[in-house]
Order: C-alpha cells, then sequence, then structure tokens
C-alpha cells in the first residue's frame, strides 16, 4: 500500500481544515486508517483511527473537534479538523494496516505527511 497525503495548511485559530490521503493498492477496505502528528521537537503522536468496519477513534485532544471518514470506493481516508488550536500545528501522517492498533510502531505503511499550520 503506498499513501499520499494532501491537504495541510495555514489557518487560523478557531478555524477548519481537512486533510486529505490517497492509498493506491490492493485491498484498501481490509486496513486500519491512520493519522499521526508530529510537532517540532516531539514525539509522533496518534491523532485518530477507523478501523476496516468503519469504526472512529480519537485521542484525547481529537475528541469532539476531528473527524474521520474513510471512502472505500475511493481509497481515501479523510481527517476535517474544527476548532483549530496552535497546538495542533505539526506534521500530519496518515499510516495503514492489516491490524487495529493505536501504536505508530505497529503501523506497516506510511504516507510523507503534511504540514499543518495554526497561527493564534
Amino acid at each position: 500500500v503506498q499513501l499520499q497525503a494532501s491537504g495541510g495548511g495555514l489557518v487560523q485559530a478557531g478555524g477548519s481544515l481537512g486533510v486529505s490521503c490517497a492509498a493506491s493498492g490492493r485491498s484498501f477496505s481490509s486496513y486500519t486508517m491512520a493519522w499521526f502528528r508530529q510537532a517540532p521537537g516531539k514525539e509522533r503522536e496518534f491523532v485518530a483511527a477507523i478501523s476496516r468496519f468503519d469504526s472512529p477513534w480519537y485521542a484525547d485532544s481529537a475528541k469532539g473537534r476531528f473527524t474521520i471518514a474513510r471512502d472505500n470506493a475511493r481509497n481515501t481516508v479523510t481527517l476535517q479538523m474544527n476548532s483549530l488550536k496552535s497546538e495542533d500545528t505539526a506534521v500530519y501522517y496518515c499510516a495503514a494496516d492489516q491490524d487495529w492498533t493505536l501504536k505508530a510502531s505497529e503501523y506497516d505503511y506510511w504516507g510523507q505527511g503534511t504540514l499543518v499550520t495554526v497561527s493564534s
């Protein structure tokens, strides 16, 4: 599976932004898809994941503000981010794995990342 993330950019605090990840390869619908992020000087952290059964899971920091969704017909997963804060500034990575996991170290496939900058 190859992943290509897009949609990052600059947004003001309180605004909204969506990032998208396009997957190539077979059996996209059988993969857990996830978003992680990494801020400068910090470790990569979990943001959201969606199972092959379309069940989402969010980090506490994302609950109520972010929405993950998948479109198996288009092989895409999106992360809609609302009420953005300066602390959401990071490079956002999409990831895929055939198992359900929230740990970055357990994901087999990664996109290249897209930068989201939230100005205060």
